[in-house]
């Protein structure tokens, strides 16, 4: 049975006029309009070759006062929501092609997926990463299945010997483009939020320069029900979308960030066809900051047990910047998308996260070098049921009286609360006593 609704019509419209652009080839001819039955299509073809991640209510609903649902879709075989436009995207190729094989060249959430899926469809492929790709990104891609070549010390240079290898051996270069196809499949998670969550009011997703998942997802929900609010979430860093659909066109030139923290956030608009659909059928798009990101992603680890990069934290971190007001006491699904945080930067991001949310900070005061002194410092401390860190003595480089001592103290707290009643019991006892400011 068909299913004809005003919001197909939109999705047609959206996309009949679109210029086909000749300098991107890779996959050019699978761009076609996208319709409400491609993504079931996609649906279907994909359900045993990707996980069905499950949408839960979330333990922070009641702290910011609305139902939340996550959909978990950081629990895909690689990490990503890639995955679903990746397979049937492979899926959809030729005959021929597949027997060829495919190449792809980038370290990115796009490219484990092809990685992956590919070795499992039995299509040979082909993965360039530049030298400065991190060992243990270059050994993923490889247990999954790829043959790994590091070329160039740039994506740059990546980028162009894949696409000479391409064209001398007649594999398929893939780039993450906003084909009908690929986006197809990214759009069945709109399909399966509608189906986990009844009588949703607004489902959250990560926007930025790679938008796919907004549009395809946008085109499925607002089909299905006209009424539910589709939001994006973006970097303020690096508001790409939203100067995107300002200007009318996809924005070449806007700055991006080569920080593996950022992934896909601080990417360039790579297509028309989702900045089209993102135009007409996304409700709205807002911009956090890196600190909202960042405290996000603790929320997660905390309340959830989630590891999650910043692709998949952005969209809560919307909802705890407090930059969704109108969502109060309605129910609410966020989509978290990726969950590919590099070790060496977990550590990091955690301990920033936790001074941002005022549960780490620093002191330091002068004591006279005196036995018992520091005990005292300790026996507030303790009082007042705070955790020390580290604590650091100086006394050589002391610019105060003679026989004192520097001591810097790094303390853990429960809450902004309980900071300020640390600093307070502190000042009383010591008014010297400065606070190292975040």
């Amino acid at each position: 049975m068909k299913i004809v609704s005003r919001n197909e019509e939109l999705l047609r419209d959206a996309l009949s006029r679109i210029p086909q652009s000749s300098s991107r080839t890779s996959l050019s001819s699978y761009n076609k309009l996208i319709r409400f039955e491609d993504i079931s299509a996609a649906a279907f073809k994909i359900q045993c070759g990707v996980q069905k991640t499950p949408c839960m209510y979330s333990r922070l609903s009641k702290q910011y006062g609305m139902d939340i649902y996550l959909k978990k879709e950081f629990l895909q075989y690689t990490g990503s929501v890639k995955e679903r436009g990746v397979l049937y995207l492979l899926t959809s190729l030729p005959q021929d092609q597949q027997r060829k094989g495919v190449i792809v060249a980038s370290d990115s959430n796009f490219s484990m997926a092809v990685a992956y899926h590919a070795s499992e469809l039995r299509i040979p492929v082909f993965v360039i990463m530049s030298t400065s790709t991190s060992p243990a990104r270059v050994k993923m891609c490889r247990e999954y299945g790829a043959m790994v070549i590091s070329y160039g010390t740039t994506a740059k240079d990546s980028q162009m010997h894949a696409r000479r290898l391409a064209q001398e051996n007649g594999y398929l270069y893939l780039e993450e483009e906003d084909s009908a196809v690929y986006l197809s499949g990214l759009g069945t998670v709109g399909l399966e939020v509608y189906e986990q969550v009844p009588k949703l009011d607004a489902v959250i997703f990560p926007a930025g320069g790679h938008c796919g998942l907004l549009a395809g997802s946008a085109a499925a929900l607002k089909h299905l029900n006209p009424h539910i609010s589709v939001i994006g979430v973006e970097s303020e860093s690096f508001p790409v979308l939203q100067q995107s659909l300002k200007a009318g066109h996809p924005i070449e030139d806007q700055a991006c960030s080569n920080h593996h923290f950022y992934g896909d956030v601080s990417g360039l608009c790579f297509g028309s066809n989702s900045l089209q659909l993102t135009g007409k059928l996304v409700d709205k798009v807002v911009a956090v900051r890196e600190e909202d990101i960042l405290i996000s992603m603790l929320r997660l680890l905390e309340y959830e047990r989630a590891t999650v990069d910043a692709e998949g934290a952005i969209g809560l971190a919307a909802l705890v910047a407090g930059k969704l007001p109108e969502l109060k006491s309605k129910r609410v699904a966020v989509v978290i998308c990726s969950g590919n945080l590099e070790l060496h930067l977990l550590q990091q991001c955690i301990a920033r996260a936790l001074a941002l949310d005022n549960r780490v900070c620093r002191f330091s005061l002068v004591l006279s070098d005196c036995p018992g002194d520091i005990s005292k410092l300790l026996e507030i401390l303790a009082r007042e049921e705070t955790r020390v860190l580290d604590i650091k003595q100086e006394r050589a480089f002391v610019t105060s009286e003679l026989f004192t001592v520097k001591v810097t103290c790094t303390v853990e707290t429960r809450d902004k609360i309980h900071t300020a009643q640390l600093r307070n019991a502190l000042l009383e006892r010591y008014p010297t006593a400065a606070w190292t400011e975040r």
